[in-house]
């Protein structure tokens, strides 16, 4: 999920949006490709849809791939609120929505009356493993204390996560749950909208530890304000002093990602502009310098491919969900 502090980076990217001029049409310029495009991100700044938007708007710029990339928030129940408005979109070759696994999620926990199958997709872009994490002061300082505590009393130790239920910092600390024999439903889940909002109650206390991206908290890692008590993917991240899960003792391996799907019913000229655009991207030296950066891991999956893949995570995260009594 390093190279920034937090909050005046979002602070940063929120200004710069702010400054940006109206969009451009694209013209008639077919070796110019797409000249402006916005971003819909789906949660509020500083969650994890929003560190990737800015990062690759950024990296578009900077690669002069486009003139104009202008990311906005439109916030609100676990990213349904956004997907709602992109499926609304329709035809708008110039909008996509920064979104992944917890947008999956979300569709189901919340019906929301628009999926992702409803969408245009155009590319998935990075995985990350979420990281267990908890203030400095905390007295936890193992997984195995904090685990000894949660099943003892679930309900007071509450967990935090980035998303809604259905989610991936939701699904995370409940299939850890699971696998340490508690059941998911007596599980204190507090759902924040996105990384951001959930920093600053793990700083403060409000919740006993948090499950998120890792790339949205490293900055306060090396700065000793939060400590990480394991990674849920498979390897041990660089630079983190912190084991796997399954190190720890917990047989759970869980990744995230994240990518963008357009609005449905654009041309095809329009999604090969798109996905043209992204592909082009995702070989630019500023892409790789942000992946090494953000400590992401590169899962570039361009048009039908991408398309098949959501079909597949809807499929998997309806069963997971039903099997976790959570749905």
């Amino acid at each position: 999920m390093s190279r920034w502090s937090n909050w005046l980076a979002v602070a940063g990217a929120l200004a710069v949006v702010v400054l940006v001029p109206p969009l451009l049409t694209s013209g008639a310029e077919p070796q110019a490709g797409l000249r402006a495009l916005r971003v819909l991100v789906p949660n509020a700044p500083g969650g994890g849809y929003d560190v990737t938007a800015r990062t690759a708007a950024k990296a578009m710029e900077d690669a002069e791939l486009i003139r104009t990339a202008e990311v906005f928030n439109l916030p609100g129940a676990g990213g349904t609120v956004g997907l709602g408005r992109t499926v609304g979109e329709r035809g708008n070759g110039r909008l996509v929505m920064s979104m992944g696994l917890g947008v999956v999620g979300s569709v189901h926990t919340n019906r929301s009356p628009s999926s992702l199958l409803d969408t245009t997709p155009i590319a998935k872009l990075i995985e990350e493993p979420d990281i267990v994490v908890v203030d400095r002061d905390s007295p936890y300082r193992a997984l195995g204390e904090l685990l000894a505590a949660w099943r003892a009393a679930p309900g007071s130790v509450p967990v935090g996560g980035g998303s809604s239920p259905g989610g991936p910092d939701h699904l995370a600390p409940m299939l850890i749950a699971k696998a340490v024999g508690l059941p998911p439903r007596q599980v204190n889940y507090v759902p924040f909208d996105g990384g951001g909002e959930l920093l600053a109650s793990v700083l403060g206390g409000k919740v006993a530890f948090g499950v998120s991206g890792v790339g949205e908290y490293r900055d306060q890692i090396e700065a000793g304000r939060l400590r990480v008590l394991a990674v849920t993917g498979g390897e041990r991240l660089p630079g983190v002093d912190a084991p796997t899960l399954r190190e720890a003792g917990v047989d759970v391996e869980f990744t995230n990602w994240r990518g963008v799907v357009a609005p449905p019913g654009i041309t095809d000229a329009d999604r090969a502009r798109l996905v043209d655009l992204f592909t082009d991207l995702h070989g630019s030296p500023q892409w790789r310098e942000a992946l090494a950066r953000n400590g992401w891991t590169d899962a570039f999956t361009p048009g039908a491919e991408f398309g098949s893949f959501l079909r597949e995570e809807n499929e998997r995260v309806a069963t997971v969900l039903k099997d976790l009594g959570l749905a």
